[in-house]
């Protein structure tokens, strides 16, 4: 029985309910997460068997409007956003839904699939579509033959922020920066981030490359399931040695571009910054998400996207942890 308006899909769902009652079988009633379908979770009851489906986002924060404080004074930025991860709660919401420019944050979804899909000893290799020459791209110079592990290209990818790595990541887990974006998108509808588009895995500026702050904690709240991106995301530096076309030793040493954990802007008094993840375009402006525990060790998710300047960045992240109370 199909229905096509409201009238008829509440009688659909009383016939359902009676078909219930009757005892006739033993219904199998399955509800799985669809981006278009607007009802977000059901319960059908039974006299002797009662049955309800998991809402899809029973294990998270959720937003769909502004949620402001009056500890806060946020301004001149894109959007923000501020997430309890023990109580699932937003704590503060400006423009979390709106779609808007990620810069490097883009990386945080790149980790994520590579994580999911690749095995940090696997051994990639760099072609030369890792030549980039965007002016102001942050690169960590590799060349066309260079190799390295997954493992030591995701340590620069998130601490550095590297954009010819990303592509050597994308490359070597999805045979292809194109498979690759396709994997990045088919993991955002996965895991419920219906409202952002890949386009390439660095966050270079292009047409069609989109996220939102909700996105972005969906994306980043999966990423954190895993330990190697913990561990990474808290380094302050980085060295390593990989090896070159000709079997030659290449050292790299990077610092991250987190200046919360550089030390060079003191973290918010009533929280611990543990780790996150910048970007920063002409597009996108200033951006930051962090992973940040309160004094008695409950976990945040902070997000700023498009702030003007670094210095408005962390005073404003800075801020935002004053809705913690």
């Amino acid at each position: 029985m199909k229905c096509t308006n409201n009238r008829k899909t509440l009688g659909c769902m009383l016939f359902a309910v009676a078909l219930a009652l009757t005892g006739c079988g033993t219904p199998d009633y399955e509800m799985p997460y669809e981006k278009n379908n607007q009802v977000s979770s059901f319960q059908l009851v039974q006299v002797d068997n009662a049955q309800t489906a998991e809402p899809f986002a029973a294990d998270l924060c959720v937003t769909d409007e502004n949620i402001s404080s009056s500890s806060v004074t946020i301004s001149e930025v894109g959007a923000a956003a501020l997430f309890d991860l023990n109580k699932l709660n937003t704590l503060y919401s400006e423009n979390a839904n709106k779609q808007m420019h990620p810069a490097s944050l883009t990386k945080i979804m790149t980790a994520l699939v590579a994580l999911k899909y690749g095995s940090p000893d696997q051994v990639l290799t760099a072609s030369e579509n890792v030549i980039i020459t965007e002016s102001g791209a942050q690169l960590c110079g590799l060349k066309p033959g260079d190799t390295m592990t997954l493992g030591q290209a995701l340590h620069i990818l998130l601490i550095y922020s590297a954009n010819d790595v990303a592509i050597m990541i994308a490359e070597g887990v999805g045979g292809s920066v194109e498979g690759f974006v396709e994997m990045m998108n088919e993991e955002a509808q996965e895991i419920g981030a219906t409202n952002c588009h890949f386009m390439n895995p660095n966050g270079l500026t292009e047409d069609g490359h989109y996220v939102t702050a909700y996105d972005l904690y969906l994306i980043f709240d999966e990423a954190l399931k895993y330990d190697l991106f913990n561990e990474i995301i808290q380094m302050p530096s980085y060295s390593t040695t990989y090896t070159s076309r000709d079997g030659a030793e290449k050292n790299i040493e990077i610092e991250t571009t987190n200046q919360f954990i550089k030390g060079n802007y003191d973290s918010p008094g009533n929280v611990t910054i543990i780790g996150g993840k910048t970007g920063t375009t002409n597009a996108a402006g200033h951006c930051l998400i962090l992973l940040a525990r309160d004094n008695s060790g409950n976990p945040y998710i902070s997000i700023i996207l498009n702030s003007k300047t670094t210095d408005d960045l962390y005073a404003q992240m800075t801020e935002l942890y004053k809705a913690i109370q």
